[in-house]
C-alpha cells in the first residue's frame, strides 16, 4: 500500500505547517534587505482591481487638463473611437466604461439576452463558454449548464446571496460549459476546489468538443464566450499561421458559421499590441484598462460596427434623436459611464499604446529578461516543470508551475482564488512575510507585469525592484517546494 498522502492529506499538513514557513519567509525576506520603505509597496502584478498599480505621469497630466477644461465628454468618446479606428479600421467602433465588469453586464444585455418587447413569455438563450480560469467572471451572467458545474460559481471569490454573484445574472440565459480537452481539473489548495490546469490544453478536440455543443443547442444559441488571453497557462498556447490563438480563431469561424456573436473577455489584454480581435473573429473585445494598458480604473469594449451599434445604445451614446452620430446621454447601462476624467485618461492610454508602444513593450521586455536571469539563479532549486513566457497581451511574463506535479509525483502547492479570498494562499503570505505583494497567482499560474511600485512616473521599469519582487516569488516557491519534497514523492 502507497504510504504517500493523499492530496487532502497534503494540503492539511500545509496549514499545519503554515506558522513554521511563515516564519522561514520572514527570516528568507530579511536576507533579501527588502528596503523598509518599500516593504508591502512592491509587488508582482498591478493587474488586480484589489491591488492597483501606479498610474504614469502622462495620464495623471490628461485628466488634470480635462478637469481645468471645457470639454464635453462625447468629445472625448469620439475621440478614442478615432484611435480605435486608425489601428483595426472603421469596421470597429469603441464604447467606453467604468470598469471591465461593466462592460460585461453591457455587453449581455446588448447582444446574448433574449428581448424583452412584446407580448408573453420571453424565450432562453442559451451561449457557450469554456470551463477555463476566471470563469466565475465572465460566464456567471448566466445560469450553468449542465446542472453538474452549479456550484463553480458559487464561492469563485464572491459575496453569496441575492446581491452577491447571482445577483447579476441576466435574465433568462444559461451558459453552457465546455471542458477545455486535455486540461485537468484537480481539486487544490487547503479550500480542496477544483483548480484548472490548462497548460496541455487541445485544441482540435476542444474546438471539437464546442461544436458539438453548438449542435446540441443550437435551437436556443445565442453566443460564444472564451477570455482573450494567449498564454500556454491559460490553454491558448497552440497559435494559428498568424500568430492568433488557435483555440480563439476556431471560436470566432465557429460563431461566424451560426450567425452569433463572440465576445472575448480580454481583461488584463492591451489593444492594439496583444490578442487582435480581427485575427481571432471576436465580435466584441471587453478590456480593463486599468490592468496593464495604463489607464486609470476604466473598461473599454472594442468590436464589430454592427454589434457596437446595440452596445452604445445601451451606454446612450450611439446617437441622439435630433440625427447626431453620437451622444452622452442616458440608457440602461448608464451607471456604467466612466466621466469625463477617465475618458481623457483612457485617451492618453491609448494614444501612447499606438504611437509609442515601446513605452510598454520596452519594461516588459526587461520583466522578461529579469525573470530568465533569477530563475537561472535557482536553478536546481526550483526543479523540473516551470514554465516561463512572455505576453504583450498580458502586459508582462507568465510563471506557470503545474507541471511540477507530474503523474505521480507532489509538486509546489497550488491555490485557487478562493484561498486568496479566504486567507488560505500560502505562497502569497510567505511573500507577504518577505516584504513582497503576490497578486495574480492562482491555478499554478502566476502573472508577473510592471506596475505596482516596480515603475517610476513615466512608467519605466525600476530594474533593482524589480529584481527583489521576482527573487523574492522565487525564494518563495523554493519554500514551498522543499516542503513539499519533504512530505512525499507521491500521491496515490
Amino acid at each position: 500500500m502507497n504510504s504517500a498522502p493523499y492530496r487532502m492529506d497534503f494540503y492539511e499538513k500545509l496549514i499545519a505547517a503554515r506558522d513554521g514557513l511563515l516564519a522561514k519567509a520572514e527570516a528568507i525576506g530579511r536576507g533579501l534587505a527588502i528596503p523598509s520603505e518599500l516593504r508591502g509597496s512592491i509587488g508582482t502584478s498591478g493587474a488586480n482591481s484589489a491591488m492597483p498599480g501606479t498610474v504614469r505621469k502622462d495620464i495623471i497630466d490628461a485628466m488634470e487638463e480635462a478637469a481645468g477644461s471645457v470639454v464635453p465628454p462625447r468629445r472625448l468618446g469620439d475621440d478614442i473611437r478615432r484611435v480605435v479606428k486608425s489601428v483595426y479600421g472603421d469596421d470597429f467602433d469603441a464604447a467606453p466604461t467604468n470598469s471591465c465588469e461593466a462592460a460585461l453586464g453591457l455587453v449581455y444585455d446588448a447582444l446574448l439576452t433574449p428581448p424583452q418587447l412584446g407580448r408573453g413569455e420571453t424565450y432562453r438563450s442559451r451561449c457557450i463558454g469554456l470551463l477555463e480560469r476566471h470563469a466565475e467572471h465572465q460566464l456567471s451572467y448566466g445560469r450553468p449548464f449542465p446542472p453538474v458545474y452549479k456550484e463553480v460559481f458559487s464561492d469563485r471569490g464572491s459575496t453569496a446571496g441575492e446581491l452577491g454573484i447571482s445577483g447579476r445574472r441576466a435574465v433568462n440565459t444559461d451558459i453552457v460549459m465546455v471542458r477545455m480537452a486535455g486540461g485537468r481539473y484537480e481539486p487544490h489548495g487547503p479550500k480542496m476546489l477544483p483548480c484548472p490546469l490548462l497548460l496541455e490544453t487541445d485544441t482540435k478536440q476542444t474546438i471539437a468538443a464546442v461544436t458539438r455543443s453548438a449542435e446540441t443547442h443550437a435551437a436556443s444559441l445565442a453566443g460564444f464566450l472564451t477570455l482573450g488571453y494567449d498564454t500556454a497557462g491559460y490553454g491558448y498556447g497552440q497559435r494559428n499561421k498568424n500568430g492568433a490563438p488557435a483555440l480563439q480563431a476556431a471560436v470566432g469561424t465557429l460563431a461566424s458559421t451560426y450567425g452569433v456573436p463572440y465576445v472575448s473577455d480580454n481583461a488584463w489584454g492591451t489593444p492594439f499590441i496583444g490578442t487582435d480581435p480581427r485575427q481571432v473573429g471576436a465580435t466584441v473585445m471587453l478590456y480593463s484598462m486599468d490592468k496593464v494598458a495604463g489607464a486609470p480604473t476604466s473598461g473599454l469594449v472594442i468590436g464589430r460596427e454592427e454589434a457596437m451599434v446595440s452596445v452604445r445604445r445601451a451606454m446612450g451614446i450611439q446617437s441622439e434623436r435630433f440625427g447626431a452620430t453620437s451622444a452622452h446621454g442616458k440608457a440602461a447601462h448608464v451607471s456604467a459611464d466612466p466621466g469625463k476624467l477617465s475618458l481623457a485618461a483612457l485617451l492618453q492610454a491609448l494614444r501612447v499604446i499606438r504611437d509609442e508602444p515601446e513605452r510598454l513593450t520596452g519594461p516588459i521586455d526587461l520583466t522578461h529578461q529579469i525573470v530568465l536571469d533569477e530563475s537561472a539563479s535557482f536553478r536546481g532549486r526550483l526543479g523540473e516543470g516551470i514554465q516561463i513566457s512572455k505576453s504583450y497581451n498580458l502586459g508582462g511574463v507568465e510563471i506557470n508551475y503545474e507541471s511540477t506535479w507530474g503523474p505521480n509525483g507532489v509538486g509546489i502547492p497550488i491555490f485557487s482564488n478562493e484561498d486568496r479570498v479566504a486567507g488560505s494562499h500560502v505562497l502569497g503570505q510567505c511573500m507577504a512575510k518577505m516584504g513582497v505583494l503576490l497578486s495574480q497567482a492562482e491555478d499554478a499560474n502566476i502573472i508577473v507585469t510592471p506596475g505596482l511600485g516596480t515603475v517610476d512616473r513615466n512608467g519605466t521599469l525600476v530594474e533593482e525592484r524589480m529584481r527583489l519582487v521576482v527573487r523574492a516569488l522565487f525564494s518563495a516557491m523554493v519554500l514551498l517546494r522543499e516542503w513539499a519534497t519533504d512530505q512525499a514523492r507521491v500521491i496515490r
